[in-house]
């Protein structure tokens, strides 16, 4: 017998405010048909004045708590992916501790930019396999509207705000490969690539600053890096794509998506795609994407579900895990 992570509940939160593609046409020199046709995207969330990273995790993990069926006692430890914390600190994940009301346990934020919740997830697996929680709340949350320069239209348009969340609990199943929860994960990262995706700002510079990207390297480097890092947690799971009922990856961009599906022989009919109203929520867009998905009737108990990311770092990986 083996302990295992299993998911028992999922929740996700989006800002009141929709924002369309055809707004930034009056600030910017693009169009509906050029921001979908290079992204997919179609419309994002954006947070409210005054709403921060930490509320919008709140309401996912009041979300998830609520179909897990359980309450912020029940919870050991809070794991938050993000790169828009608050403030410098303390972490958001306390946050949303003191917001639960959660006065047990512990709580830290994980900061790996768009790959953020594939190295939450595999944290809080860690915290579960090795006894030290029993139920873990893994959530990413992201208001990247606070960090975009709105003159850049190769960026601004890309990005969304929100926040999605699972619950862990440690379940005793049969150690094999049809167990439910998290079977495999993989975590990477080369800081030679630090300059392809950044913000320019921070501690050293003192000030917030702005995002950075040079999209075509991150397109070419993305592609390539997400399929080798999805088939290595499969085959350290013992499982084949063939055994791959979802893609839940991280939703940046739907020519990456399919670029990444079609490199492990997938059919998009096995990708769970939210990119096109969330556009990029970095580390919220797998948790909102699996939320989603359920909600959607897509994700069901014993589906085999494939989760991968890359963000600014580079820092990219893999969770293997059976709903």
């Amino acid at each position: 017998m083996t302990r295992r992570a299993v998911v028992v509940g999922t929740g996700h939160y989006l800002p009141k405010r929709v924002v369309e593609n055809a707004e930034f046409e009056a600030s910017l020199e693009t169009s509906d048909e050029w921001i979908r046709s290079r992204s997919g995207i179609e419309r994002r969330h954006f947070a409210a004045e005054g709403e921060t990273t930490s509320e919008m995790a709140t309401a996912a993990a009041l979300a998830a708590l609520k179909d897990a069926g359980l309450d912020a006692k029940d919870i050991d430890a809070i794991v938050l992916a993000t790169s828009t914390a608050d403030l410098t600190f303390p972490s958001a994940a306390t946050m949303v501790q003191a917001n639960l009301g959660m006065t047990n346990g512990f709580a830290f934020d994980v900061q790996a930019v768009c790959a953020g919740f594939v190295y939450a997830l595999t944290n809080a697996n860690a915290l579960i396999l090795s006894g030290q929680a029993e139920r873990v709340l893994v959530i990413g949350s992201e208001t990247f509207s606070r960090i975009m320069d709105w003159t850049d239209r190769s960026t601004c348009v890309l990005f969304g705000d929100g926040a999605g969340a699972l619950v862990l609990e440690a379940q005793t199943q049969n150690g094999n490969k049809d167990d439910r929860g998290i079977l495999a994960t993989d975590l990477n990262s080369d800081g030679r690539y630090k300059d392809l995706l950044y913000v320019d700002g921070g501690v050293a510079t003192q000030n917030t600053g702005h995002l950075r990207m040079q999209g075509n390297q991150v397109f070419r480097h993305a592609v390539e890096k997400l399929a080798k890092t999805a088939n290595t947690a499969l085959e350290r799971a013992e499982l084949t794509t063939a055994d791959v009922d979802w893609i839940v990856p991280h939703q940046a961009n739907i020519r990456i998506i399919q670029g990444t599906a079609k490199k492990m022989g997938l059919s998009m009919d096995n990708v769970v795609v939210t990119v096109q109203d969330h556009g990029n929520t970095s580390a919220a867009s797998i948790p909102l994407a699996l939320s989603v998905g359920k909600a959607r009737g897509q994700i069901k108990p014993g589906d085999l579900i494939v989760t991968e990311a890359i963000g600014g770092g580079l820092a990219w990986g893999a969770v293997v895990l059976r709903w």
